[in-house]
Order: structure tokens, then C-alpha cells, then sequence
């Protein structure tokens, strides 16, 4: 099979060779814009959506990459891997909807899940695309699944692979390879734990998350044996392996990675006490600098720590690494991301528009690094 290709009967083909701007819907869906960055049109198809309870996370992403990458010349399809080829209208509506101030419920997503299979295997003819840019979050979409099949169907897709992604989402196993490359990470018990033990090893207040949850779900700060208690016993419901670790006060950071490029430091100050979901995704709940208030030296660091963490997990083309910076300013990495959310506001585009690096030229980057590998004249 030709590369950039998927087969009709290739398992995770989700798309018909058609490429649109929602803004003009009646020219047969096709949109070649103004003259690319770098001066090549990629036909790219912008997958997003999913399953997971990131899901909202996803479609804000992919809707808004789905634009930033006509805004620099290139043809896109965007895809819901759920449900199929997204309309003008879909599309517009996600551009001006947002995300909720919680993920949806696991009701809604089974329901969704009962039609996955039939999504992935219709509008099956994808032979024009370039470049599937994955702007998938959580689940079977950044663990490996995804990238497994897009491997197997040997086309150019964006970030990391099967490998990078299923290291970075599982905490535990990244946290045993950052202390392995010598990146500092908060000490952490995983699976079943007695309250004292926890408390022995790790102190209170103590953090509790599961193993394989982004952005910021199923989080917890426990900060005394009642409510360890209680967030041990909600834990129960996660289907998760479950994370116990040592809470480190201080600023909270994060450092971008585009190729081979540490971008500046920023840091999140959130209204709550940890930057959860909703301080993530809600207006003015948090309040994110770039570049970060940081000396030269610390800021040089984590940049150092961060790039070492990217190469550690087997990561490709873009990520981010998330640290804690506590009062004797030693930097500890709490966990690194695959794919990132990549809205014109999330943490990734902020870092990379302070490198001056604006959002459609980052998209473009990112999208131009998946085809320079399938071309075999890059990384």
C-alpha cells in the first residue's frame, strides 16, 4: 500500500478525499487558502473527538487546528473519529462553544462508544491525505491505540507513536523513567495502599490521581485521613490504576517542546487550589505567563529537565512537561503529555506564541514534521 494511504477495508479509515472551509461550503468542500508556510499545500485531515472523557477537550482542539491550519494554506477535512466527517456547521459551532465546566458524563460516552466502529469505517477513501494531525485527548486516542493502526496503514501522522504515547500516558511507568534519566519526580506509591503506609512514605497532604487521567480528571489533594479516605474510596470507581504522590508545594510550571526546541517556561496560577478541570477550561480561573518570572539558570533547567524528559519517554514532534518549583527552587517534573491541548489558548500555543511562534505557523510545523518522516527527509 502506497504511503499516505489507508484501504478501504483498513481498520481506523474514517474519511472521504474531500477538503473543505466551513466558510465556503459550496465550492465542493475544497479550501486551498492563501499560499502555505514553508510554500507546499498539505492535504491534512485534523482527527479529534474520541471517547474519552477528554473528549470536549478534543473537539475545542481539533476545530480550532482545523482553522489555524487553512489560515496557513492548507487543505483540511475535519474528522470526529466518532461520528464521521464534521459539516461546516459542526465545525462552526465548535469554533464559538467551548468547553464545559466538567468532562461529560460516562453515560454520554458509552452511548458514543456504541457507535465508534461504524464511524471509523465509513467514509473509507483517504488516498489524498497527507498528514492526519491528531488533536485527540485521552483514552484509546493518546494510550497507542490510534497510532497503532495509523502505523499499521503506514500513513504521516503528528506527535508521538504508539510508543511515546502509551510511556506518557501511564504515570507510573513515566514517573520510573524520569527518575531513571535522572529527572527529578515526586516520590509516589501506585495501586492498593493503607492509609498509613501512605502517610508514612509520602505525608499529607498527599496527591491522588489515576494513572492514565488528563486533564486534571480524577485529581485529587487530600489533605487529612478523612479525606484520603474519601478520595481512596471514590478511586475505586476510576478503572484506573491509582497514583499516590508526595504533594510539593510551590509554583506550578510548564515547558513546550516542538522538535527538538524547549520553548520558554510559563506558569500557571490558578484560582483553586490545584489547576483543575475547570480552572483549566473556564475563564479567569487561572492565570497562565509566559515566559514565566523565572532567573536564567532555573528557567534553563527545566527546559534541560524538560527536553531530557521528551527523549526519556520516546516522545516525537510536540509535547508538553509539567513541573512544581518548590521554595529552595529545585524543580520537580510531575508528568510529561503526548499531545497536548492545542487550542489558540492552551498552555503549548501560549509557550510557543512567547518563542513568537504564532498558531498557524505551529500547527504548520507540527504537521510539516509528520511529513517530513513519511518523506524520509526528516525526523
Amino acid at each position: 500500500m502506497k504511503a499516505g494511504t489507508i484501504a478501504a477495508d483498513t481498520p481506523g479509515a474514517v474519511l472521504a478525499d474531500q477538503f473543505y472551509n466551513p466558510a465556503n461550503p459550496e465550492a465542493h468542500h475544497k479550501t486551498t487558502g492563501p499560499e502555505p508556510h514553508g510554500g507546499r499545500i498539505m492535504r491534512i485531515a485534523v482527527l479529534m473527538g474520541g471517547t474519552s472523557d477528554e473528549r470536549e477537550v478534543s473537539l475545542s482542539s481539533g476545530a480550532q487546528v482545523a482553522q489555524a491550519l487553512r489560515d496557513a494554506g492548507h487543505e483540511v477535512v475535519a474528522v470526529d473519529t466518532v461520528r464521521g466527517v464534521l459539516s461546516s456547521g459542526e465545525e462552526a459551532r465548535l469554533l464559538t462553544e467551548g468547553v464545559s465546566s466538567a468532562p461529560p458524563s460516562q453515560a454520554d460516552l458509552v452511548r458514543l462508544d456504541e457507535g465508534h466502529t461504524v464511524a471509523l469505517t465509513r467514509d473509507a477513501s483517504v488516498g489524498s491525505v497527507d498528514v492526519f494531525f491528531l488533536a485527540l485527548h485521552g483514552g484509546s486516542g493518546e494510550d497507542g491505540t490510534i497510532q497503532s493502526l495509523l502505523d499499521v496503514a503506514g500513513v504521516a501522522y503528528t506527535g508521538s507513536d504508539r510508543l511515546g504515547c502509551s510511556l506518557a500516558m501511564d504515570k507510573d511507568v513515566t514517573k520510573r523513567l524520569l527518575r531513571d534519566a535522572g529527572v527529578p519526580t515526586p516520590d509516589w506509591l501506585s495501586g492498593e495502599a493503607h492509609i498509613d503506609e501512605i502517610e508514612a512514605v509520602l505525608g499529607l497532604p498527599v496527591i491522588v490521581k489515576a494513572s492514565g487521567g488528563g486533564s486534571s480528571l480524577r485529581l485529587a489533594l487530600a489533605h487529612d485521613h478523612g479525606e484520603l479516605d474519601r478520595a481512596i474510596d471514590e478511586s475505586r470507581g476510576w478503572n484506573d490504576v491509582v497514583i499516590f504522590e508526595r504533594y510539593v508545594p510551590g509554583r506550578e510550571l510548564t515547558v513546550g517542546i516542538l522538535g527538538d526546541l524547549a520553548l520558554p517556561v510559563g506558569e500557571i496560577i490558578p484560582a483553586h487550589e490545584l489547576f483543575d478541570y475547570e480552572c483549566k477550561y473556564q475563564p479567569a480561573l487561572a492565570r497562565e505567563v509566559f515566559p514565566a518570572d523565572l532567573p536564567a539558570h532555573v528557567a534553563e533547567e527545566l527546559q534541560e529537565l524538560a527536553l531530557r524528559a521528551h527523549r526519556a519517554l520516546r516522545m516525537r514532534d510536540f509535547s508538553r512537561v509539567d513541573f512544581m518549583l518548590d521554595e529552595g527552587w529545585r524543580p520537580w517534573c510531575l508528568e510529561a503529555n503526548a499531545l497536548p491541548g492545542m487550542t489558540a489558548n492552551s498552555l503549548l500555543p501560549k509557550a510557543a506564541r512567547a518563542a513568537g511562534i504564532g498558531f498557524p505557523e505551529l500547527c504548520h510545523r507540527i504537521a510539516s514534521l509528520a511529513a517530513a518522516r513519511i518523506r524520509g527527509d526528516g525526523s
